[in-house]
């Protein structure tokens, strides 16, 4: 009997991930209020809203296995939201020419029935190209209107052309959900990835 699998999150990128995996699965927004906490950093932030993301699922689907996933942009000690508007994208990619960032992509799993749990944390560290002019930034980000990202670019797109530099273990991680590492422990839990 296969197991119900459900990505606990509205955003379509992390459903295009996951979808690359011929498997079923449903996506379930958690419920839930993303807030910082003073003091916490941002790997242990992205950390427990993943974690909170599956839980609150987990509530309404004990059975499944439910993936929660978090992602939290930080450039110095400065976290980047999500732009929402244009004009804030452009001021985002401006301030991050130059400069290197991390994205902090934290993932948990739940197993329902027997309660296993899974955690791990991916971290990207991206170099914006120091020689953007502001008319780039602009036609970038008329473009590819990268508002509902946090640094305001979509390294799927061709963002990947606002970039010195990339280091990270999996690039699947700076879209929104590693799938090298959830690839993995979807196979301990006998779950096939081939259909």
């Amino acid at each position: 009997m296969s197991r119900q699998i459900i990505l606990a999150s509205g955003s379509q990128f992390r459903a295009d991930l996951l979808s690359r995996f011929s498997l079923p699965f449903s996506c379930v927004a958690p419920e839930i209020e993303e807030r910082e906490r003073a003091g916490e950093p941002p790997e242990k932030m992205a950390g427990r809203l993943a974690g909170e993301k599956a839980e609150a699922v987990t509530v309404r689907f004990p059975h499944a296995v439910v993936i929660g996933s978090d992602q939290v942009a930080v450039c110095g000690d400065e976290i980047l939201r999500k732009p929402g508007t244009a004009e804030r994208a452009c001021r985002q990619l401006s301030k991050l020419r130059g400069r290197e960032h991390r994205l902090c992509t934290a993932v948990h799993i739940i197993a329902g029935g027997e309660r296993q749990t899974y955690t791990f944390l991916n971290i990207a560290r991206l170099l914006v190209r120091a020689d953007l002019t502001e008319a780039q930034i602009a036609k970038y980000v008329q473009q590819e209107n990268p508002i509902a990202c946090a640094g305001a670019y979509k390294i799927e797109g061709s963002g990947i052309a606002l970039f010195d530099e990339i280091t990270c273990d999996d690039w699947t991680a700076i879209v929104g959900l590693p799938l090298i590492r959830l690839a993995k422990i979807l196979r301990k839990l006998d779950i096939e990835l081939f259909g």
